[in-house]
């Protein structure tokens, strides 16, 4: 796997790359992670099975749009593809550190530009992709209280159910969700979509950001997003308040944000993430 994946990687830098270096690294639930070194270069490799390989092409675009910003830093795409059984995404490798006060606070000030994006004129992305392992359904839609309730919400309920959870009735929650959201119609922010603290960085005081789950939304997702599994630092929320404060009604908001993200972690992983889910569908007719 590892020489045809060498000869990928020299295709496409256009010189000779042979890894003699394979390290495992920590990564997620989702894939095996390696860094991979010639003694001159490295790189960052993603596996997995033969059949995730659309998961890989779809973060290598979502990666690809966000570079395109020039906002932050994100790992360059180098090549995806298979071999054998197994699927691979092989990135540029970025070492990363922690951040402080002043680089959170510009972390803010780029998503906050980042969100305001503004290339297209309803909610979705060209084709559907994935957050982690779930599908993710991304069919434009011009209402966000529609695109939000059923591609979101009602979607995500949909495979909790085929997996044997039915945590409420579907079209009562979409009906919800959609009531809550009325009226409410926010510019199509380009998005993360899935970020948390696991998926961001630090390289030479600039922000990196990466594996993303892309689309045009409403941008006070990602920010619900940034305060359910570990908050972000203060100065993160200064920094982004100091390009595009956001609306006081977010609060209102955010825990229908987050369900999208904790139904995920529901399918992905049960436990005390469907008694949770349970709570805040209960507390939609409240």
């Amino acid at each position: 796997m590892w020489h045809f994946i060498s000869e990928q990687i020299s295709e496409c830098i256009q010189q000779d790359f042979i890894c003699d270096d394979i390290r495992e690294v920590k990564a997620g639930d989702s894939h095996k992670a390696y860094k991979i070194s010639d003694g001159k270069q490295r790189f960052f490799v993603k596996t997995n099975e033969k059949i995730r390989l659309t998961n890989f092409e779809a973060e290598a675009q979502g990666l690809e749009h966000l570079s395109n910003t020039q906002l932050f830093q994100v790992p360059k795409v180098i090549c995806t593809g298979w071999v054998s059984d197994h699927s691979f995404l092989v990135l540029e490798h970025i070492a990363m550190t922690q951040g402080n006060e002043q680089t959170w606070f510009h972390f803010g000030q780029a998503l906050a530009e980042l969100h305001k994006t503004h290339t297209q004129q309803m909610y979705g992305w060209q084709e559907d992709n994935f957050i982690g392992l779930t599908p993710q359904a991304n069919l434009w839609q011009k209402k966000w209280s529609v695109f939000f309730a059923e591609q979101r919400i009602g979607f995500m309920l949909q495979l909790l159910s085929e997996k044997g959870h039915v945590l409420a009735n579907i079209d009562s929650v979409v009906e919800s969700i959609k009531s809550l959201l009325t009226g409410h119609n926010p510019t199509p922010s380009m998005l993360h979509g899935d970020l948390w603290q696991g998926n961001t960085g630090f390289h030479n005081n600039q922000p990196v950001m990466y594996d993303p789950a892309f689309y045009f939304g409403d941008r006070e997702t990602d920010l619900a997003m940034t305060e359910l599994f570990g908050r972000f630092p203060e100065s993160f929320y200064q920094g982004y308040a100091d390009i595009w404060p956001l609306e006081v009604d977010y609060e209102y908001r955010k825990p229908i944000y987050q369900l999208y993200h904790v139904l995920n972690h529901a399918l992905l992983f049960g436990g005390h993430y469907i008694d949770s889910a349970k709570i805040t569908l209960k507390n939609l007719d409240t």
